[in-house]
């Protein structure tokens, strides 16, 4: 987790200029941006009820924004 902040702190810095925070008087361009690059969603394969993942592999929640929001998570499985 450190490794993927840090990249996306050279990547999209939390300080940078936006014309979002400009023009929105606001200061979560940074989240925004982040969010595109990460995406919304995954799709996992599910192997005799287990989720096929590899050895290194785990699901992580990440959360860009700059202020304490109420979140959800939704898990849809499709057989």
């Amino acid at each position: 987790m450190h490794d993927l902040q840090a990249l996306l702190e050279r990547l999209i810095p939390r300080d940078g200029d936006y014309e979002h925070n400009r023009l929105n008087h606001d200061s979560n361009a940074h989240a925004h941006l982040r969010a595109a690059v990460i995406g919304p969603s995954v799709t996992i394969p599910l192997v005799d009820g287990t989720l096929a993942l590899g050895t290194w592999q785990q699901i992580v929640l990440v959360d860009f924004d700059d202020r304490p929001r109420r979140r959800s998570v939704t898990v849809q499985i499709v057989s």
